[in-house]
């Protein structure tokens, strides 16, 4: 493998890592099974479980969270996805989007994404987008619409409220979902993630979505212009490509908040006036490497400004109340 590949995904593999029983099933007409008969639940901690399942002959697993006082209300599902090498626990650990989900009365899902082994790469786990993945055969889509359907039938969600949201690979997942589950998912946010050229290039979208990006200008993994040696697209074609695809207006507005108490900047990058009144948001952090921004480092929570965004959506675009 050319050296540089190499030493990148190693570094995108340190970087990352640092980052009772339920049966359900539903049978068609024809006897199909449409999601899995043995998913198993158990609690590990409040108001969380450990749900595993068969899927594609693997075992997989995800942590869910439900708010105390959700009763029968049709909920809003976020889901939080960890980054390459990394885990759902890691991911929930320093997002914490506990409190939150308390507050607005929404279920958190961090799924674990599955191992990758091969000549090229080795994780301990990842979410299969093309580029550097590319050797993966792990359908994680279709893992994820299975999870929907598994929560579905247990508690009342908004099913037109269903949301990803996630951290580098997760990122680059959260778009995917974008493309390829449009009919499920109503809005994304990528934290350091971007799409991948087998993403962008396979996107077909079933209805305006908003787009959330925090990205930093220091971040060498996933860098903000891209790499194209392995298949990551620079931010700004990300962002111009779901502006276009939303029919907003080209011109993008932009503002910069200054932080002299810290010595941090803010560029507020956004696209409007776009079908549905979805948005497209840039949140920049010109001194950011590749990290999860929280109020401590760089003035911003990445987890109030995931959940501010992406609870004005649902399928048909803003929510008009």
């Amino acid at each position: 493998m050319h050296s540089k590949i190499a030493h990148f995904l190693f570094i995108v593999f340190l970087i990352s890592s640092c980052g009772g029983s339920s049966s359900t099933t539903t049978i068609a007409d024809d006897d199909t099974v449409l999601y899995p008969l043995n998913e198993t639940c158990i609690s590990i901690g409040i108001n969380t479980k450990r749900c595993s399942f068969i899927h594609d002959d693997l075992e997989r697993y995800y942590l869910i969270y439900t708010p105390s006082s959700m009763g029968n209300d049709n909920v809003p599902v976020l889901f939080a996805l960890h980054g390459y090498g990394s885990s759902a626990m890691i991911h929930k650990s320093y997002t914490q989007y506990e409190e939150l989900a308390e507050q607005n009365k929404f279920i958190i899902v961090y799924p674990q994404g599955y191992k990758l082994e091969s000549l090229l790469v080795n994780s301990s786990s990842h979410w299969n987008v093309g580029a550097w993945t590319a050797p993966s055969n792990i359908n994680d889509v279709d893992f994820i619409e299975t999870i929907i359907n598994l929560i579905s039938d247990k508690y009342h969600i908004n099913s037109s409220r269903i949301y990803s949201s996630g951290m580098s690979n997760g990122g680059f997942m959260s778009y995917h979902l974008a493309c390829n589950l449009s009919s499920k998912i109503a809005a994304i946010a990528s934290v350091t993630g971007s799409m991948s050229k087998e993403t962008l290039a396979n996107c077909s979208p079933n209805h305006p979505t908003a787009i959330l990006q925090i990205h930093g200008l220091e971040d060498l993994v996933v860098p903000y212009v891209g790499f194209d040696e392995l298949g990551m697209e620079p931010i700004d074609d990300v962002l111009n490509y779901w502006a276009d695809i939303n029919n907003c207006n080209p011109e993008r507005i932009e503002a910069v908040i200054d932080f002299i108490n810290t010595n941090n900047s803010v560029d507020l990058i956004s696209y409007e006036s776009c079908t549905n009144n979805v948005d497209i948001k840039l949140i920049r952090i010109p001194s950011m490497g590749h990290t999860w921004p929280n109020l401590n480092n760089f003035n911003i929570s990445a987890t109030q400004e995931i959940w501010n965004f992406l609870s004005q959506y649902d399928l048909n675009g803003k929510i008009v109340n």
